[in-house]
């Protein structure tokens, strides 16, 4: 019973990254982050790659586990509801507020031991809106992007993707964030997902860059998650300031996300946002915050 409720808990937890991964302006991190399975994440992708064997098989199990979810919410949001983020953007981007909105102060509670009395790190707070903000303005303004099909690639080409793909897979695991408005500003994010689609659909023409993509993330994890692991173990306080930071700026970068559609529109504003999707997101983060809680209270039963 242990195992089915582990299981369809990370299900749960990978299903939602995926969703955040998905489209520009939240970070699967930050989904991550809020549902308190980031540090186990995070040291999971490590040891993946550069832990012991004991410590490369508990990862892979883990991550396997996530990723099945992740690869299932990612496959729907490619195959399914991708037109859903062109036609009802405003009611997104407003559940997607709800999301960090109500995220923040979970956050917050649950790390309030190593937040109290170390309030000098709020620069690290500023600090973090600030880096969002000015990635969110560097936004192109269409998601149109480049031209990556197969009869179009050249070594140019393909080292700009490796590297695109090498920046957005840390921004990715980094809440605040999003890898998908890092691949916008890059001019790859509606490539890279209508590729995705293609091969879905069987046209094998965009498997090599897909390739090339894949290992531009590989190259990245093995850059920047021990990085971000050290960082929260030797300096967790300013390292979870900077998170909040982040995870405040990346409200701007919602609320400018219409502008980025392959076809702009509008930024959202007072009368295009939706209090029924901004309520349902805050919602959904307190339906998963006590769904986390059962969980970890039925597992300290089961180890009992």
């Amino acid at each position: 019973m242990k195992t089915i409720k582990n299981w369809i808990l990370n299900f749960i937890n990978g299903f939602c990254m995926a969703l955040a991964d998905s489209v520009p302006g939240v970070s699967g991190g930050t989904i991550a982050f809020l549902l308190g399975f980031y540090d186990k994440f995070i040291g999971s992708l490590d040891d993946l790659f550069r832990g012991d064997l004991k410590a490369k098989k508990e990862a892979l199990k883990f991550l396997i586990k996530i990723g099945i979810g992740w690869a299932v919410g990612f496959i729907i949001m490619a195959l399914i509801l991708g037109n859903v983020f062109e036609t009802h953007i405003y009611s997104i981007s407003s559940l997607f507020i709800g999301f960090i909105m109500f995220a923040i102060p979970i956050v917050i509670y649950e790390e309030k031991e190593v937040l109290k009395g170390k309030y000098i790190n709020i620069i690290f707070t500023i600090l973090g809106i600030a880096l969002v903000v000015t990635i969110t303005l560097l936004n192109p303004a269409n998601g149109q992007g480049i031209n990556i099909h197969i009869d179009n690639l050249n070594l140019g080409i393909i080292i700009y993707v490796f590297f695109a793909a090498m920046v957005a897979i840390s921004a990715m695991v980094l809440p605040g964030i999003s890898g998908s408005t890092l691949l916008l500003i890059f001019g790859l994010y509606i490539p890279i997902m209508s590729a995705i689609k293609e091969v879905l659909h069987l046209n094998l023409s965009y498997i090599p860059i897909l390739v090339v993509f894949g290992l531009g993330v590989i190259t990245g994890i093995l850059l920047f998650v021990r990085l971000i692991k050290k960082s929260l173990e030797k300096y967790r306080s300013q390292t979870i300031y900077t998170i909040i930071g982040m995870m405040i700026g990346s409200l701007f970068s919602i609320v400018r996300g219409p502008t980025t559609l392959e076809v702009p529109q509008n930024a959202m504003n007072l009368q295009t946002f939706s209090i029924l999707f901004f309520i349902i997101g805050g919602v959904v983060i307190i339906g998963l915050q006590a769904f986390k809680m059962y969980s970890t209270k039925e597992s300290k039963k089961d180890d009992n």
